[in-house]
C-alpha cells in the first residue's frame, strides 16, 4: 500500500505519481466544490489481483537484488484484500451524499499512515526553532 504520504524503496516513480495524484485531486476537490461536485481519493491497500504480472520491468540490476528479495518477502506477509469487496465499497462511496475526500480500502492504510504522520509531526516539532530561524525575522504582530 502506498498512498501519497509514504514511500517504498525501489518505487520512486510509482510513489511520485501517488503523491502527485493526491495534490491534484485535493486541489480539484476545492475547485469544483462550488458546482456540487465531490472528489474522493480511494487509497487501496494490497489486493489479490494480477496487477504487477503484466507490468513492464527494466532489466534487473544485481546491486538491487537484496532490495527486491526483501520486498518479495514482505509482500508474502501481506493480508491481501478481495477485489470484489473493493468494488462493492466503491459503489457505496459513489452513492454517498457526502463522500469523504480520502478513504482507505483495506486495513493497511490505518496501520501505516498514522505512524507516518506521527513521525512527520515529531520531526517538524523537533525542528521548529530552525524553521523559525529560516524565516529570517520575527513576524510583526498586530498594531496595539
Amino acid at each position: 500500500m502506498r498512498v501519497g504520504v509514504s514511500v517504498a524503496q525501489g518505487g520512486g516513480g510509482y510513489v511520485a505519481s501517488k503523491w502527485a495524484l493526491e495534490g491534484m485531486s485535493e486541489t480539484l476537490a476545492q475547485e469544483v466544490a462550488a458546482f456540487g461536485i465531490k472528489v474522493t481519493l480511494v487509497e487501496p491497500g494490497s489486493y489479490a489481483t494480477e496487477g504487477a504480472a503484466g507490468a513492464v520491468h527494466a532489466d534487473a540490476n544485481p546491486l538491487y537484488d537484496g532490495l527486491r528479495e526483501g520486498f518479495a518477502a514482505f509482500a508474502k506477509t501481506l493480508d491481501v484484500g478481495d477485489p470484489a469487496a473493493a468494488g462493492r465499497a466503491l459503489l457505496k462511496v459513489a452513492d454517498a451524499d457526502n463522500p469523504p475526500l480520502r478513504v482507505f480500502f483495506g486495513t493497511q492504510g490505518n496501520q501505516i499512515v498514522p505512524l507516518v504522520y506521527a513521525d512527520r509531526l515529531k520531526t517538524w516539532t523537533d525542528w521548529h526553532d530552525l524553521a523559525a530561524e529560516a524565516h529570517g525575522h520575527t513576524p510583526v504582530g498586530p498594531a496595539a
